[in-house]
């Protein structure tokens, strides 16, 4: 282990754990994930504690912070462009509106160019509580990605990209590996 760990860090594993740990290298990489792991349980806790703190659920501060990060990005957002981003249905984008525009933290406005259209704008109210509630921890997440140098930081971003594309392809794997283990079943003629 590196000489950055601490004594919590370098605890023993589970027998059960599912890294051969006997690999050469194997316990800085699990020293790696394990530390991945961890910072995942508390970026799910922050997650949690702001949903409560606002009352709100995971999905509507989802849509808060992409409508507030696209009005600075001087985008205009309609309702199918924020289910989009979501990935979540119409009529569930439209639930989600109607509640958002209700506890005043959303207006609905016309479209300039598009009568038909909506654009939905996030009201100051709402900033100013995604900011009071997000801006000290924002800031000590900033003043550590800050803390490393830039060789450092590209190195994170490298590693936390790649994570990103294996976690987002382990749905592919298991979807292979039931069509294999399938086939092997109906290759395999029962008594």
């Amino acid at each position: 282990m590196s000489d950055m760990t601490t004594e919590a860090d370098s605890r023993e594993l589970p027998a059960a754990y599912w890294y051969d740990a006997a690999e050469p290298g194997a316990d800085d990489a699990i020293g790696v994930l394990e530390a991945l792991r961890r910072f995942r349980s508390a970026d799910k806790t922050m997650r949690l504690r702001t949903q409560d703190d606002m009352d709100m659920n995971e999905t509507d501060l989802a849509a808060l912070r992409y409508l507030i990060a696209e009005e600075k990005g001087g985008r205009e957002v309609g309702p199918t462009d924020l289910a989009h981003h979501l990935g979540i249905s119409t009529a569930a984008t439209t639930k989600l509106i109607k509640r958002l525009v209700a506890s005043g933290h959303l207006q609905r406005r016309p479209h300039p160019h598009d009568r038909r259209a909506q654009i939905l704008h996030p009201t100051p109210g709402a900033h100013e509580e995604v900011r009071a509630t997000l801006a000290a921890m924002h800031a000590r997440m900033m003043d550590v990605a800050d803390a490393f140098a830039p060789e450092e930081q590209l190195v994170v971003v490298r590693f936390l990209t790649a994570m990103a594309e294996a976690v987002s392809h382990a749905h592919d794997d298991d979807a292979a590996h039931g069509a294999s283990h399938d086939a092997a079943r109906d290759a395999d003629p029962q008594p």
